[in-house]
């Protein structure tokens, strides 16, 4: 009877040991990837041309949510970036844009500004940059704060949004600087570049890469899940007839920005992966007693989604690379880790339309807006009918801000100026909803299209009407597109996890990126990002 109690004992001691062992073991390192106007169809549109080790690994050994989306208006980079790293949406952490008016200062702000801090290496132009304006903690604070700060976090991108506000309050972000061609951070961070970013920057990376031909790395005849090289709707770089490769980078760099021109190429997402493994190397990630935590933005795809649309050569090409990068990368994490050490998220901080003119082209319901000359309509009706005066202060990210002092002067209700001019806006072509600030602060909104604008919507900061546009309307002009909608082209992104703890798979229920922290912070047992509104993926712990 003695021996059975003592081997129960025997045994409960050691089943508790293990589970202790199980619930206090981590990763290394987290690697979160965010690429900047990815849509969640790339995964599959290009696989042909994939290798078996970069994107198609991700997807045959990692989980995915095939339907995973963007939970609110508008599809920004700085909003999508704060929004995978928060667990919520702008109506909570405060980045309502990438830039958005403010009625105390009458002026726009930049969602990363700081005129608090100065460049740290770069410029000074650069270099005012910090996560102050996020106004709740990200997955990669929480991770410090789970450790007393032994963890280390870094950030890297080209865009300095990428990287201040997925690094967080607590983490260190690093910057591309167009003016130089190197890596900086800002004053909130350090007062001096540690001596490997220094290293790194010695070796002018950007002037390798901006001597070279860009090219199809295949050939073109394998290209066929994208449009004609030479058409009118793409937009080509400043002395080059037409929007086809090849592309001499060297001859083209004086007209296209310099140094900034590497961000318009595949080359710029090289670049990223160059720095990120010299942070890797230089800061010991991952070898430390703690987890680290990498993040990791490509923005080239947006530059070159933006001039040449996600049905062009380039793009395609973009994807082609970006894959191989991916494969380089991951080979790298097994040798650095064992594969089975570190954990990696893949995300999209928004998606892309279509451009206008090539869908008209294809007898698709499309077209483009000015906005310019909407906004002048606007002030004309409202000096007319209300009398003359500055009623609308500010018109930008599809909304317009009303002057609430002048209306109060005048003795005019302001909710009812909303609705009459809600009214007005619907008179022209390609704009399908307008909704008023009053609707957005009383009236709970849980789907569709309105559900994510309030999603969006912060009191303090939000404008007074908030315009949507038919589906496949863009702000802009016949070349070119971009992004900040509720559809799918614009939500539809990645959401893919791999790696520690991670089970191969996929899973088409409805799922939002703002259930990326959540689940980090639930496969690490630590506390959620304190504004967090995402759940858990539990198809990841079932």
């Amino acid at each position: 009877m003695k021996k059975t109690i003592l081997l129960g004992a025997l045994f409960s001691l050691i089943s508790l040991a293990i589970l202790a062992q199980e619930t206090t073991q981590r990763p290394k390192i987290i690697v979160g990837i965010v690429v900047d106007q990815m849509r969640q169809e790339y995964f599959y549109k290009f696989s042909e041309n994939y290798t078996e080790g970069g994107f198609k690994r991700l997807l045959r050994e990692g989980f995915e949510m095939k339907n995973g989306h963007y939970n609110y208006i508008p599809t920004y980079t700085g909003p999508g970036h704060a929004s995978v790293y928060t667990g919520t949406t702008p109506a909570t952490h405060g980045i309502i844009g990438n830039n958005w008016y403010v009625r105390s200062l009458n002026k726009s702000i930049y969602c990363a500004s700081d005129s608090t801090v100065t460049n740290v290496g770069g410029t000074p132009m650069s270099g005012e940059i910090s996560p102050r304006n996020l106004l709740t903690t990200t997955i990669t604070d929480e991770l410090r704060f789970s450790t007393n700060k032994r963890s280390k976090v870094v950030a890297v991108a080209i865009k300095d949004r990428g990287a201040s506000l997925p690094g967080g309050h607590l983490g260190d972000a690093y910057w591309y600087d167009s003016n130089t061609g190197e890596f900086m951070t800002s004053t909130y961070y350090y007062q001096e570049l540690p001596k490997w970013v220094k290293d790194f920057n010695d070796q002018k990376q950007a002037d390798k890469y901006l001597n070279q031909t860009w090219e199809p790395l295949l050939p073109m005849e394998k290209y066929v899940n994208s449009i004609d090289d030479n058409n009118d709707f793409e937009a080509p770089f400043i002395g080059k007839d037409s929007p086809t490769f090849p592309y001499d980078l060297a001859s083209l760099k004086e007209d296209n920005g310099g140094y900034g021109m590497v961000a318009s190429t595949p080359f710029g997402n090289t670049l990223t992966l160059d720095f990120a493994y010299a942070a890797i190397k230089g800061e010991n990630l991952g070898k430390g007693e703690v987890t680290d935590f990498l993040a990791v933005s490509f923005s080239s795809p947006d530059y070159i989604g933006h001039r040449f649309g996600p049905s062009s050569k380039e793009l395609e090409d973009n994807y082609i690379r970006l894959d191989r990068e991916m494969e380089k990368f991951l080979n790298f994490l097994d040798e650095e880790y064992g594969k089975d050490n570190y954990l990696v998220f893949l995300s999209a901080d928004h998606g892309v339309a279509d451009i206008a003119t090539y869908m008209q082209s294809e007898n698709v319901p499309a077209g483009n807006i000015n906005s310019g000359y909407i906004l002048a309509q606007l002030k004309g009706y409202t000096a007319q009918v209300y009398g003359q005066g500055d009623w609308i202060l500010n018109g930008s990210n599809d909304q317009i801000f009303l002057n609430h002092k002048l209306a109060k002067d005048t003795g005019v209700d302001i909710v009812a100026l909303q609705h009459d001019l809600a009214s007005f806006l619907l008179r022209f072509n390609g704009i399908k909803e307008v909704y008023t600030a009053d609707a957005m602060r009383n009236t709970s909104f849980d789907q569709h299209r309105p559900h994510l604008l309030q999603m969006g919507y912060n009191h303090k900061a939000s404008g007074d009407l908030l315009i949507i546009y038919e589906p496949a309307w863009l702000a802009g002009g016949a070349r070119g597109t971009t992004h900040g909608t509720g559809y799918t082209y614009d939500t539809h992104v990645p959401i893919l996890f791999y790696g520690w703890g991670v089970k191969s798979g996929h899973s088409t229920r409805y799922a939002t990126v703002t259930d990326i922290a959540p689940t980090l912070s639930m496969l690490l047992n630590i506390r959620l990002p304190n504004g967090a509104t995402g759940e858990p993926i539990h198809e990841l712990f079932d």
